[in-house]
């Protein structure tokens, strides 16, 4: 849905974005781990309905439009928190633990129930669909650098997938790693400190997501 993602920063950036939609949805994204798992609920209830396009404002950095949104609908500011828009007006809020993916379903059936639901491809949900979310989250400046960089790790070192080599490979990638066996998040992070790519993050993950999307088109199977 990476296409579908836009980031909001400013108030004027937020009346254009809801005046050109005529539903469409804003996510407040803060910095805890809330915001990650709110992100991933919304995004498996949005990936179906195609059309809905989502803002995302970064609260911490863009204030002024999080503020501007909170006086447009009257609804108090949360992070994370996801408004449901048509023609500008407000359909529903949900925020911090209430966002699960269940309950967003219901709401968006509830207040949207002819908008056309697109079923699932067959192996759409690959093994290698966390790091796809999470690369596309960051990409899309959902998350902060370091929520990613953290988040990223934990799922490579909780992985039991059995992937292809040059999978595993490609996943590996995006990090340096002082041990050949083991993934440990802390020890990566402080090798990246300590030994920084001449290739900026956002690079060699744009760079990763691509690959990955390459390889799951072929055909090719995890």
């Amino acid at each position: 849905m990476q296409e579908r993602i836009r980031p909001l920063t400013t108030p004027e950036e937020v009346d254009r974005f809801l005046a050109e939609n005529p539903v469409a949805a804003i996510f407040k994204a803060g910095t805890c781990h809330k915001t990650m798992w709110a992100w991933g609920n919304l995004e498996a209830v949005l990936r179906v309905r195609p059309g809905i396009p989502v803002g995302v404002i970064r609260v911490v950095e863009h204030r002024p439009a999080s503020n501007h949104v909170a006086a447009l609908t009257g609804i108090t500011h949360h992070s994370p928190q996801v408004i449901l828009f048509r023609e500008g007006k407000p359909l529903f809020e949900r925020n911090n633990w209430e966002m699960e993916e269940e309950a967003l379903e219901a709401l968006f059936r509830a207040h949207l129930p002819d908008w056309p639901i697109a079923p699932p491809e067959e192996g759409a949900r690959s093994d290698l669909e966390a790091y796809l979310r999470l690369l596309d989250a960051y990409l899309a400046g959902v998350i902060s650098e370091e929520v990613f960089s953290w988040s990223y790790l934990r799922t490579l070192k909780e992985d039991a997938s059995l992937h292809p080599k040059e999978v595993g490979e490609l996943l590996h990638s995006l990090f340096g790693n002082p041990d050949d066996h083991h993934v440990h998040p802390l020890a990566i992070l402080r090798f990246e400190e300590e030994n920084p790519s001449p290739i900026p993050l956002k690079e060699r993950a744009r760079a990763l997501r691509e690959a990955l999307l390459a390889y799951t088109a072929s055909g090719a199977k995890g």
